[in-house]
């Protein structure tokens, strides 16, 4: 049985070589030793599961194959979209931690790109000015005009990812459900009925268009269905928050698939 002494080696470079090799340490003491020594003992129950990097590190080793891992780079859409009606600037990070940074002069539009990139798990900065003094229909779709694009570029040949997305979120009494494929075919199946005209100064119409014009841009195919719900604000923030997770779990990397194309045809366009 390999011994290894705590004096042999500098105490970083020992602890580092334990926690690589996942041993359990245990002191053993022989009469008559005054140091003790430090015996390497592998744990069925810690030799269980590995990290997943470590496994596949393992296979790639034992059996001389590439291992599909996801990429570590970013995939980042950045759009200016000028109009003689807007002036739009949208930055995403598929690869984020959730950070938002928006403001489009409509407070309930900025609570809920905010919804997007906090439970979507992506960075969004969005910045808008538009003719808001005659209503919001204008910045309101072009800011989703914008992000739909944004979001093209980020997903590039959209290689490895699981593509199809499908989550339902609760608020309160309202219940919402998207289902979502990034498929490069724009289509939208909206099925909301919000009760009020509006919340805040937000025109409730507009929700339907924000995610038409996101669709467009885009190709993806939307699927959103109201479970239940009552209130007009509840209803709103809970597709938002369905939307964010569904499309977190299609824009997500799926290692069994080794980087290919999740499409029988080997190809998904923005059709």
């Amino acid at each position: 049985m390999e011994l290894l002494s705590p004096n042999s080696l500098p105490p970083t470079r020992l602890l580092q070589t334990l926690e690589q090799s996942r041993v359990r340490v245990f002191p053993t003491y022989k009469s008559g030793a005054p140091n003790p020594t430090l015996r390497r003992f592998w744990s069925p129950r810690l030799s269980r599961r590995a990290p997943p990097s470590m496994d596949a590190a393992l296979s790639s080793h034992e059996n001389n194959a590439p291992v599909a891992t996801p990429k570590s780079l970013c995939r980042i859409g950045d759009v200016k979209r000028v109009t003689k009606e807007t002036d739009v600037h949208v930055n995403i990070n598929l690869d984020g931690s959730g950070v938002a940074n928006c403001s489009t002069g409509i407070p309930f539009l900025d609570h809920l790109l905010d919804q997007l990139a906090s439970h979507g798990l992506f960075d969004l900065h969005v910045k808008a000015a538009g003719d808001i003094h005659i209503d919001d229909h204008h910045t309101n779709e072009d800011v989703a005009l914008a992000i739909g694009t944004a979001l093209l570029q980020a997903l590039g040949d959209r290689k490895g990812i699981y593509r199809f997305g499908h989550f339902a979120a609760p608020l309160d009494e309202a219940a919402i459900e998207v289902i979502l494929d990034l498929s490069g075919r724009p289509h939208l199946s909206y099925d909301l009925i919000i009760p009020t005209e509006r919340v805040g100064t937000y025109d409730t119409q507009l929700v339907e268009h924000f995610f038409q014009s996101l669709v467009n841009t885009s190709g993806m195919t939307l699927h959103i269905r109201q479970l239940a719900g009552r209130n007009s604000h509840h209803i709103i923030e809970a597709t938002f928050k369905a939307f964010a997770r569904a499309l977190r779990q299609a824009i997500e990397y799926d290692i069994r698939r080794g980087g290919s194309v999740p499409s029988s045809k080997g190809v998904l366009s923005r059709s």
